[in-house]
């Protein structure tokens, strides 16, 4: 560093040696010219005024006042002579420093009797510089002579000389300015970032890795992002292999990423794995003049990014960002993620008019009320279910774009906004492994036969190979829908449908979340030695009146929800339950207070917007009820919340309440659960959740029965912390044990298997037909 300050310092010297050489140069030229100017233009006007009386001196041939004009030119005007000429350029008299006279060029003379003009020229001898001024002078035959006014000149040189000695003091005054400052500027903004820089690179290497500094590296920002993503990358495969070691120490074999990574490239093959959905798993969003690309929140981008890196995968999905359009090569492609790109987002483009008879209308108007026991009326219209068809035909043809050089791809399709898109994908690709995953219930066959259009979606859905939904119910429900609108073969016991030759298998797999960092308490607490050098500490969590405070609320419990604004939530009932519960056990008042996270959605549908006045005025209602000056029964959020929020919400929760009136699975069950690694905490459950199924030691309610949701709620703030712990831990186990990567790789390799045991039975078939034949002809002959 010390060789580099130097090296730095005189490369500065130079330039400003040099670059101040060249600027006083041209600056000593440029005044050179200026005063050159001026004394010429001096000078004339000298000769303008001498000249009538040296033409009429001439004329008499009385040039003895010659003497006297020059001193008086000398005087006034600082001349150094005067001379005479006849128009053959010989002296007739002059005045002034004989060696300067002698000198005068005779060039000027002959030009300026010849063409009758003011000649100047300048010249030098010794140390003699002079310019010369020729004027013709004028008789009535001609030009009779000239007169040449000699100025003095030499001051010019000394000004000059005088601007390059102060250039050589500006010079060296700044080359010693410049070197000390450039020492401090190096010490301070370069030397020392860099020693913490290297410090914290010895860290990284050590695993002892700290929060950076981000003064520190402010000059090398782009050095500074590649280091953090390093710094993220160590810590997360130190992580993984600390949480692998203990699952090894504890004889357990639960999933994680990497081991799912792993699985996929050693099981799957070279076959490259397509995703569709509507949400894109990353997003370019305007920032001022910025443009941030952001993970919209998606338990979906956590299960299957690890898949799609292994494989060098691509996902197919709507360019929802307003900035999505900058960010995409000419084929509408990038590679994700920013930081370390792995694998292709296509995106696929909407207008605004498609968008809302797409998806607000024919998905979210149509078949999600439709297969939500919601008492919320579907609604169809025709246009939407064009624009829906027109949707699925797109986003077919981008993925069959992506696909053309891959052979046997794997495609896994996401939900209900894609239910034609399976047998469009399978009829131009045969050799296609199609799965998809229908997030959302499968209704009775009843409730979706009111679907005028059931017989094409159901269709659509058969073109898969694998049909996955949350829990054996709904598969079940699928099937009798199958076979009570289509022409197909079905069997309950196999779970399969058969229909114009294609087989397919409709399977149970329900949906979880990634845990992996819930396994890890400790390691997740400090990612390296505190400074003082001593162990690990866990991080505290955050305690309710640290996150009530900021409400202006004291309370000695939190009851909590996190829902989308849907109506399929129960959030109106859930309400109401609370308003129960302070009724009939008054002595909650000023204790227990309600935090309701609701994230506004599909804002622009009409029952969503009526669904939201109906949740204000309830909050509004209960706490001008109950409400006093430092506590109110609760407290509704009404935007879309972080990730460590929520976590910090969960963590300090006495209770959460998920009340789906219908849901899928409905994953917040399972967060809360995952994020409580203090083993404590209570969650009352729905009933008619895919969660139920899985966690049994919630405290199950029907969200319908108001009475019945107040009490489960008392009985889980007055629940002996014993069992809230023996039932939180067996709870805890079961996400653990069934996470987002176990549903992950559990389809995908039933996709894989699926294929191998179709391909098997297509081969024994293939042998057995000839055999047949030779049976049966053999047997022909026998008869005949």
């Amino acid at each position: 560093m010390h060789r580099f300050r130097i090296r730095l310092i005189l490369a500065l010297i130079a330039s400003v040696t040099v670059v101040s050489i060249a600027t006083t140069y041209f600056d000593v030229l440029a005044h050179r010219h200026v005063l050159r100017q001026e004394l010429d233009r001096q000078t004339q006007w000298m000769g303008i005024s001498m000249l009538p009386k040296i033409q009429q001196a001439a004329r008499t041939g009385d040039l003895s006042t010659l003497a006297s004009q020059v001193m008086l030119l000398k005087n006034s005007a600082g001349a150094l002579g005067l001379a005479v000429y006849d128009a053959q350029g010989h002296l007739l008299a002059n005045s002034g420093p004989a060696v300067v006279m002698r000198s005068l060029s005779r060039y000027p003379l002959r030009k300026a009797v010849q063409k009758n003009i003011e000649v100047s020229q300048f010249g030098s001898t010794g140390h003699w510089e002079w310019l010369q001024a020729v004027f013709p002078l004028d008789s009535p035959g001609g030009v009779s002579g000239s007169m040449a006014i000699v100025a003095d000149a030499g001051y010019i040189r000394s000004q000059a000389d005088a601007v390059w000695r102060r250039s050589f003091w500006l010079v060296a005054i700044s080359v010693i300015l410049i070197a000390v400052i450039t020492a401090v500027m190096v010490s301070f903004f370069l030397t020392r970032p860099m020693s913490r820089f290297a410090e914290r690179l010895r860290r990284l290497r050590t695993g002892r890795v700290q929060p950076a500094d981000s003064s520190d590296l402010s000059l090398f920002s782009p050095l500074e992002r590649e280091v953090e993503t390093i710094a993220q990358s160590l810590k997360a495969a130190r992580a993984a292999a600390a949480t692998e070691a203990q699952l090894r120490e504890a004889g357990e074999h639960w999933w994680t990423a990497e081991r799912l990574a792993v699985h996929m490239r050693n099981k799957g093959g070279c076959a490259r794995i397509f995703v569709v959905s509507n949400r894109e798993p990353y997003m370019h969003v305007r920032n001022g003049r910025d443009i941030d690309c952001v993970v919209p929140p998606s338990g979906l981008v956590t299960a299957l990014e690890p898949v799609l890196r292994a494989c060098n995968g691509v996902w197919v999905a709507f360019g929802s960002g307003d900035a999505d359009t900058l960010c995409v090569d000419e084929f509408d492609r990038l590679r994700v993620p920013p930081d370390d790109p792995r694998y292709t987002l296509r995106r696929v483009w909407l207008s605004e008019e498609e968008e809302a008879q797409y998806y607000d209308g024919f998905a979210n108007e149509g078949l999600w009320p439709l297969c939500h026991i919601a008492h919320t009326r579907p609604i169809f219209r025709t246009t939407d279910w064009q624009c829906y068809q027109r949707i699925n035909e797109r986003f077919a043809r981008a993925l069959l774009a992506e696909m053309k050089d891959s052979r046997d791809p794997v495609v896994f399709v996401q939900d209900y906004h894609f239910a034609l898109l399976p047998r469009m994908i399978k009829r131009a690709r045969p050799d296609a492994r199609v799965a998809i995953f229908w997030h959302i219930p499968w209704p009775n066959p009843e409730a979706f036969g009111i679907c005028p259009w059931q017989n094409e979606l159901l269709d659509g859905l058969l073109g898969a190979d694998l049909i996955g939904f949350h829990i054996p119910l709904h598969c079940h429900n699928f099937l009798s829908t199958v076979d009570r609108a289509l022409e197909a073969r079905t069997s309950h016991e196999h779970l399969t449908t058969r229909r114009h030759g294609h087989l397919t298998t409709v399977r149970a797999y329900p949906i979880s979340v990634a845990v992996e960092d819930s396994i890890r308490p400790q390691i997740e607490a400090h990612d390296g030695e505190p400074l003082g050098g001593t162990a690990h500490q866990p991080v505290p969590q955050t305690t309710s009146a640290q996150l009530l405070v900021v409400y202006g609320v004291r309370a000695e419990y939190i009851a909590l929800g996190v829902d989308r604004l849907d109506y399929t939530k129960g959030i109106v009932e859930r309400l109401m339950a609370l308003e129960q519960l302070l009724e009939d056990w008054p002595w909650y008042r000023e204790r227990l207070t309600m935090v309701q996270i609701a994230a506004p959605s599909r804002t622009r549908i009409p029952a969503y917007a009526e669904l939201r006045m109906r949740v204000e005025d309830a909050a509004e209602r209960i706490n001008a009820r109950y409400q006093t000056a430092h506590w109110k029964p609760v407290i509704l959020i009404e935007y879309q919340c972080s990730h460590d929020e929520v976590r910090r919400w969960y963590e300090a929760a006495d209770i959460c309440l998920v009340t789906s009136l219908h849901d899928g699975m409905n994953l917040v069950a399972k967060e809360f659960v995952a994020a409580r690694n203090d083993e404590d905490g209570v969650l009352v459950l729905s009933r008619f959740t895919g969660a139920a199924t899985e966690l049994p030691d919630a405290l199950l309610v029907n969200p319908y029965d108001i009475s019945a949701v107040a009490e489960a709620v008392h009985r889980g703030l007055q629940m002996r912390p014993a069992e809230r712990r023996d039932r939180m831990r067996r709870m805890r186990r079961q996400v653990m044990e069934h996470n987002i990567y176990l549903w992950a790789s559990s389809i995908l390799g039933d996709l894989r298997e699926l294929r191998l045991e179709n391909e098997e039975v297509a081969t024994t078939a293939a042998r057995a037909v000839p055999a047949a034949i030779a049976v049966t002809e053999s047997l022909r002959r026998k008869t005949a």
